[in-house]
C-alpha cells in the first residue's frame, strides 16, 4: 500500500514543500539538503510510495536506519523539505506522483518543484518558473520570469507537476540553468536564492555551499551517474525546438 507516514504532531499553516528529488545537475537534491542541514530540521515523516526501492538508509556515527525518501520540517517557518537519498523509477513515476500529491491536498501543501535545465552557463544561471493551479501570481510577486522558450519537465517532477495540474494543486516548478552531467552546486545556489527565497519569505544562507562546492561535487557524483546509468528518464527541464 502506497502512503506516507507522519510520525510527528505538527503545528503548520498551510505550508510551503521544496522537493529535492534527484535529477540534472542534482540541483534539487543539492538544495533540499542544504535547507535540511542549515535550519536543522525535524525529520517528521517517511514515503512509502510505488517506485521507490526497498533500501534503508544510515547515517555516520548512528545505528538508526531510516527510509529512502523523508520529510523533513521547520513549524517556525512552515516550510517541509522531500527529500530523497535514491533515484525515483520514472517508470513507475505517475504512481509515486500520486501518492504524493494526495498527501499534499490533503494537508494544505503548496508545493515548489526543482529542476535543472541542461543548458550552457553564462554568468550566475537563470532560474525560471512555471505554475500550476493558478499559482503563477506567486510568481509574478516573487519576480521570478517564465522560460523564454517552450519546454517540459521530465521524470518523477514531471510526474508530480502534472498530478498537480490534474487535481488543481497550487504549485509551482522552479527550474534553474545546470550543468549536464555533474553535480552543480551553483545551480542550486540560484535557485535557493532567486527562486525559493522570494517564493517563501525565508534568508536562506548560501555562502557555505558555493564554499563546499567541490566536497558536494565528490560527495554528489556518485549519485549523479547512477541518475545517468538508471535507464529511465530522469527529472530534468528540457526545451523544445521547432515543435511550436
Amino acid at each position: 500500500m502506497a502512503y506516507v507516514d507522519v510520525h510527528a504532531d505538527l503545528d503548520l499553516d498551510s505550508p510551503t514543500l521544496v522537493e529535492g528529488l534527484p535529477g540534472a545537475g542534482l540541483v534539487g537534491k543539492i538544495a533540499a539538503d542544504h535547507l535540511v542541514e542549515q535550519f536543522d530540521m525535524e525529520f517528521v515523516a517517511s514515503c512509502f510510495c510505488s517506485g521507490l526501492p526497498r533500501v534503508a538508509v544510515y547515517r555516520a556515527d548512528s545505528s538508526e536506519t531510516m527510509p529512502p525518501v523523508r520529510i523533513y520540517a521547520d513549524e517556525s517557518r512552515d516550510l517541509l523539505v522531500l527529500q530523497s537519498d535514491v533515484p525515483v523509477s520514472p517508470s513507475q513515476a505517475s504512481e509515486f506522483a500520486g501518492c504524493l500529491t494526495g498527501w499534499f491536498v490533503d494537508n494544505d501543501v503548496f508545493p515548489l518543484f526543482l529542476s535543472g535545465l541542461p543548458e550552457e552557463k553564462d554568468g550566475v544561471p537563470e532560474v525560471y518558473g512555471i505554475a500550476t493551479g493558478g499559482a503563477g501570481d506567486r510568481l509574478d510577486e516573487a519576480g521570478i520570469a517564465p522560460p523564454n522558450e517552450a519546454g517540459l519537465v521530465s521524470g518523477p517532477t514531471g510526474a508530480l507537476l502534472h498530478e498537480a495540474n490534474v487535481q488543481g494543486l497550487p504549485a509551482v516548478g522552479l527550474i534553474a540553468e545546470t550543468e549536464a552531467q555533474f553535480p552543480d552546486p551553483e545551480a542550486a545556489r540560484a535557485i535557493l536564492t532567486n527562486g525559493i527565497a522570494p517564493l517563501t519569505g525565508i534568508d536562506v544562507e548560501t555562502d557555505s555551499l558555493v564554499e563546499q562546492a567541490e566536497n558536494i561535487r565528490e560527495a554528489r557524483e556518485r549519485l549523479a551517474k547512477q541518475v545517468q546509468e538508471g535507464g529511465d528518464e530522469s527529472t530534468e527541464a528540457k526545451a523544445i525546438r521547432g515543435f511550436q
